[in-house]
């Protein structure tokens, strides 16, 4: 993927970027552009710019794009405070505290749109629109095999990998990769569940995009867009304010890779 201060041929820096002391650990941020905001939250393991560096130049064009790295990720140091879609969240509306951001759009894909669904139950006056990119807001959003992916993974699987070397390009220390890695496996076998009653309360317009393959279960997802108001007859009844897009012939990584399309749907929807 193309790094963010390569898209297009253009630089495109991050107008400010730092440290927010947040819930007793340092969350990195970086801010590009200026207008309505809107925070991203990237995948497990991954930086700000593995996961949002082909979006982040169009969407710095007319929005103030807020990237941040949750704990243990990229610049974000690694932290013993055990992990919890809950704390996450948390750290999320405390960055926002931080920045001066009364209310925002939020992106998740992956881990940060479980990230972004528990932020909206926990936050709801802090939210605008929330975009939800290959993720579900319970563990058995997730076909079986992805559940049980992890079960036998071992650190070493992720040496050579681009994962390791975006974080030895950004993380402030190196000798925590190991820690990192097993935290996060503990945290990806722990069930989770924001709630059905909860997805149901969620009041701010969501736009799910979903690879046809990209490892959730459809029926699943079918349920949690009708939670939201979605998969009714629209020639009968007003449209919902709520959307779901299922993007062909793709899996859980190469979705985020689809830069046009991705881009295509949040313009529509942000409007």
């Amino acid at each position: 993927m193309l790094a963010a201060s390569q898209s297009n041929g253009q630089q495109v820096k991050p107008s400010g970027s730092g440290y927010a002391p947040v819930n007793g650990i340092k969350v990195y941020y970086e801010v590009y552009g200026e207008g309505s905001p809107i925070v991203l939250l990237h995948g497990a393991f991954y930086t700000i710019d593995m996961n949002w560096g082909e979006l982040i130049p169009e969407l710095s064009k007319t929005r103030k794009v807020i990237a941040i790295e949750m704990q243990g990720h990229g610049h974000s140091p690694f932290s013993d405070r055990e992990l919890s879609i809950a704390t996450l969240a948390s750290d999320v509306e405390k960055v926002m505290d931080y920045l001066k951001i009364d209310s925002a759009d939020v992106a998740g894909y992956s881990m940060g749109g479980s990230v972004a669904y528990q932020f909206a139950v926990q936050s709801p006056k802090r939210l605008r629109k929330l975009v939800i990119i290959s993720s579900t807001y319970k563990t058995d959003g997730w076909l079986p095999t992805v559940n049980t992916a992890f079960d036998n993974f071992k650190p070493e699987f992720f040496d050579n990998t681009p994962l390791k070397t975006a974080y030895d390009a950004v993380a402030p220390d190196t000798t925590k990769w190991t820690k990192f890695l097993k935290q996060m496996f503990a945290f990806a076998e722990t069930p989770f569940n924001v709630g059905d009653s909860n997805i149901a309360k969620i009041t701010a317009p969501v736009l799910i995009i979903s690879g046809d393959n990209d490892g959730l279960d459809k029926i699943e997802l079918m349920k949690t867009y009708k939670l939201l108001g979605g998969g009714v007859s629209a020639d009968l009844q007003s449209m919902p304010k709520s959307q779901l897009a299922i993007v062909p012939s793709q899996g859980h990584v190469s979705l985020m890779m689809q830069t046009k399309t991705i881009l295509g749907y949040l313009d529509n929807f942000l409007k």
